[in-house]
């Protein structure tokens, strides 16, 4: 009966998400913006919008000076950002340094900075896979990776004690977050996810990736882009870009569920190359380490 109550307390507690921060006032009318046709895009509005917002703008330039952005050569200006990258990538590098700053100092025992390169990580590997299996949208594919764990955010900023424990049974049995979440709250950082997903009014496909890429999504109309979140986060957390910790656990890739959701989608999966895929993310590795501690406030 004890454990029942702390559940519901719990999940009364991450309902009122007035806890929150909210993302810069400037980023939802420039995402909105970004949705229209490329012929209406004006590139003077879109460096007026991005620049309202100072901090927002320096850390969109040193993630557009990345190479993980396409970067040929260094950029000064916003204007110079939009020209040299497309909207579609400026708004991806946009949404990534407004959530960047979302979690609170009290981080439960997580680094934060880890936390963001595994999910900036898991953007660039989703991005990348969507483009070598051709079955979605990169753009699509990079936003669902960068947002997939949005949930643990909601636990950091309303259960911060609560959350310390599931992470310190996770760091130190080796086990997924997902799982240490469930067995200390009740519910893992998918549930908790889903709320601010709905609050945040995203679109139907990404608050299907952040509610189910740890559950049972086969028959969810969006499987196909949860399937390709859920192996880059896996292969994220096997290869270094995890939360600090490792799991203690084989993986075949070939025998996840998620596989067979993909390779009923994805011609192209069929003769997929998993060890190219491992290697190229080794190569992100550094970059993506280097680019979150540059950019990332404490």
């Amino acid at each position: 009966m004890k454990a029942a109550s702390t559940d519901n307390s719990a999940l009364d507690r991450i309902r009122d998400l007035t806890r929150i921060p909210t993302i810069p006032a400037v980023l939802a009318p420039l995402l909105r913006y970004l949705e229209q046709p490329m012929e209406q895009l004006d590139i003077q509005k879109v460096t007026h919008m991005i620049g309202q917002d100072k901090a927002l703008t320096a850390q969109c330039l040193q993630m557009a000076n990345s190479p993980l952005f396409g970067r040929r050569r260094n950029v000064e200006s916003l204007q110079a950002a939009v020209l040299g990258l497309g909207f579609q990538r400026v708004g991806d590098i946009v949404l990534s340094c407004g959530v960047l700053n979302l979690t609170p100092k009290e981080t439960g025992g997580m680094d934060p900075v880890v936390f963001w390169e595994h999910s900036l990580g898991c953007a660039l590997v989703s991005r990348h896979f969507a483009r070598k299996i051709a079955c979605f949208d990169p753009g699509k594919a990079y936003l669902a990776g960068l947002l997939h764990d949005l949930g643990i955010i909601v636990n950091l900023w309303s259960l911060p004690k609560e959350f310390r424990r599931a992470f310190e049974q996770a760091r130190r049995e080796n086990i997924p977050l997902h799982e240490a979440e469930q067995a200390v709250l009740g519910f893992s950082h998918c549930d908790s996810g889903r709320l601010l997903a709905e609050s945040w009014v995203l679109p139907a496909d990404l608050r299907a990736v952040v509610s189910f890429h740890h559950a049972d999504y086969r028959s969810n109309e969006h499987s196909g882009l949860i399937a390709l979140v859920e192996l880059s986060d896996l292969l994220c957390r096997m290869s270094g870009l995890n939360y600090g910790y490792s799991e203690n656990r084989q993986v075949n890739f070939l025998e996840q569920p998620g596989f067979d959701v993909l390779r009923t989608k994805c011609p192209a999966l069929h003769n997929f190359d998993w060890a190219r895929l491992t290697f190229e993310l080794d190569s992100y590795m550094d970059e993506v380490h280097a680019l979150v501690h540059a950019i990332y406030r404490t």
